[in-house]
């Protein structure tokens, strides 16, 4: 299999490279804005480095991971699709011109732009979405299943901007399909983690009837945990603490409060660098089987659409039906 990487930054090596590196049969190709550090890359992992985006799809890799800086991925992601490529596979968030934390409306237009182009091509796009690769992630979407918890009805979130997109990402694979979001912002901005930005609070009801309300903020210090997540479901409770804290399970049906504990000898730094290779390990056996993304690419838009309707909400201050205002419609 060849796979291609666009942008060799701290993300593409120290994350995704010491995996793909280890998976047997992967040729590798490297593109970088910076020549030298691709070459530092491949000096590092092995591979071939090209000079530009075209050779790129030229080689026709398999699949081409675009792992820039998510300030830049939009114009990376359009020259890239004027080549052609098969499958495109993308770093969070999708497009996010002025950083993780201050995604806008216009963000959701590019980044439709981008699946939009994808689509007319026949290329195939996904998302990393690491956080779905947690251990304690799988377990609780086991336990929903086995234990017939039924639909998402209540979320509750204290987010840092951090894990913002993946905590968005989140709701909506648990089955959190919004319908409403209203959204205030606070006056004072913080700064953490690399972020900056005033808090928001976002209040919003789902399609099923459901309701929730998450807090995002870059002032939590990064020491403790960096998300609180509840999911409420018909017939069960789902809590998360951090990367790597204890799952908690209320089981109506049963009436039991549990706690699930993974190893304590791992720092939630393993856990997350481990997210990443299960993450990519599973995208590519799905490419080798050819089969469906296991994180399509809409699931960057959907995030996205939900970041642009509560900033409209903050910005009118009025209540944004995401579907209505920022149709995810290619």
């Amino acid at each position: 299999m060849k796979v291609a990487i666009a942008g060799t930054g701290n993300v593409a090596t120290g994350s995704y490279l010491p995996s793909l590196s280890k998976r047997a049969g992967v040729e590798l190709l490297y593109w970088n804005r910076t020549r030298e550090k691709a070459a530092t890359a491949a000096a590092q992992f092995g591979g071939t480095v090209v000079g530009e985006l075209g050779e790129l799809c030229a080689a026709e890799p398999d699949t081409i991971l675009v792992l820039t800086s998510e300030t830049c991925r939009y114009e990376v992601a359009k020259a890239l699709l004027e080549g052609k490529p098969r499958r495109l596979f993308f770093e969070k968030p999708l497009v996010a011109k002025n950083g993780q934390a201050n995604v806008t409306e216009e963000d959701f237009a590019l980044g439709r732009e981008i699946l939009q182009g994808a689509a007319a091509i026949g290329c195939e796009t996904a998302m990393v979405f690491n956080y779905r690769f947690f251990e304690q992630t799988l377990r609780a979407a086991a336990l929903r299943e086995e234990r017939g918890f039924g639909e998402l009805v209540q979320v509750t979130g204290l987010i840092n901007y951090a894990c913002w997109s993946h905590s968005i990402d989140l709701m909506h694979h648990f089955g959190g399909q919004i319908e409403k979001i209203s959204a205030l912002a606070g006056s004072e901005v913080r700064s953490g983690a690399g972020n900056t930005s005033p808090d928001v609070a976002v209040s919003f009801s789902l399609t099923n009837g459901g309701a929730g309300t998450i807090v995002g903020t870059a002032g939590t210090k990064t020491i403790y945990p960096f998300l609180e997540l509840t999911l409420s479901f018909e017939n069960g409770r789902l809590s998360f603490r951090g990367l790597d804290g204890d799952l908690e399970i209320l089981d109506y049906s049963k009436d039991t409060h549990e706690t699930y504990a993974i190893s304590r000898q791992w720092s939630r730094w393993d856990h997350y660098k481990n997210s990443f290779g299960k993450s990519v390990n599973a995208y590519l056996d799905a490419v080798e089987a050819g089969a469906p993304p296991p994180v399509p690419g809409m699931a960057g838009l959907r995030e996205l659409q939900f970041e642009a309707a509560l900033r409209k909400s903050v910005r009118t201050g009025l209540p944004v039906a995401p579907d209505t205002d920022f149709s995810c419609d290619l």
